[in-house]
């Protein structure tokens, strides 16, 4: 017996990328949490837990961050293929890696929405949530995404997000703007 979707069972996938300590996860929380209180099957992939588990052992070369975005984008495509909204902040540097994750997407007719979480580096730098840009700027750690090492802006992004000048309820509540008018909520 072959049952039709509810309607809360669109899924979809909302990649959230930009620099570290830009608020990608803080708005990934805020919107997982409204859709989840809406009863949508939501699943908030995040890019730190995804790289301990899943991607254990790959480090920061162009070839591992491609690898591990590529990982992200199948879990979240499958997610999304089968009515789960996945919510995935991720850095996601390069842009011919998340092309590569959109046209995957793309190839099963699965909605997938791209936000530039676009905080400027002095901003993300005075947040600074993981003591990243101290240790960079200490030099004890390089290879920072925007710093020292490159971060390709979206060219065409769905929404771009300037948190510095919102509260992250306003960037959540702007991403839930888009889904709601592509009738994915």
């Amino acid at each position: 017996m072959t049952t039709t979707p509810g309607p809360r069972a669109r899924g979809a996938t909302v990649w959230l990328t930009g620099l570290p300590s830009a608020g990608k996860t803080t708005i990934a929380r805020h919107l997982g949490a409204r859709l989840a209180a809406e009863g949508h099957r939501v699943e908030i992939l995040d890019g730190d837990e995804i790289r301990r588990f899943l991607s254990a052992g790959l480090g920061f070369s162009r070839a591992d961050r491609n690898t591990n975005v590529q990982r992200i984008g199948l879990v979240s495509e499958v997610l999304a293929r089968n009515g789960v909204l996945s919510v995935v902040p991720v850095i996601a540097p390069y842009a011919d890696s998340r092309e590569a994750v959109r046209k995957r997407h793309e190839a099963s007719a699965t909605p997938y929405v791209e936000v530039h979480v676009a905080t400027p580096v002095e901003v993300c730098g005075e947040r600074d949530v993981k003591g990243l840009y101290a240790r960079q700027a200490a030099g004890r750690l390089t290879g920072l995404t925007g710093v020292d090492d490159p971060y390709e802006p979206p060219a065409d992004p769905d929404l771009v997000l300037t948190t510095q000048a919102q509260t992250p309820e306003e960037s959540a509540d702007a991403v839930y703007a888009v889904l709601a008018e592509r009738g994915l909520v």
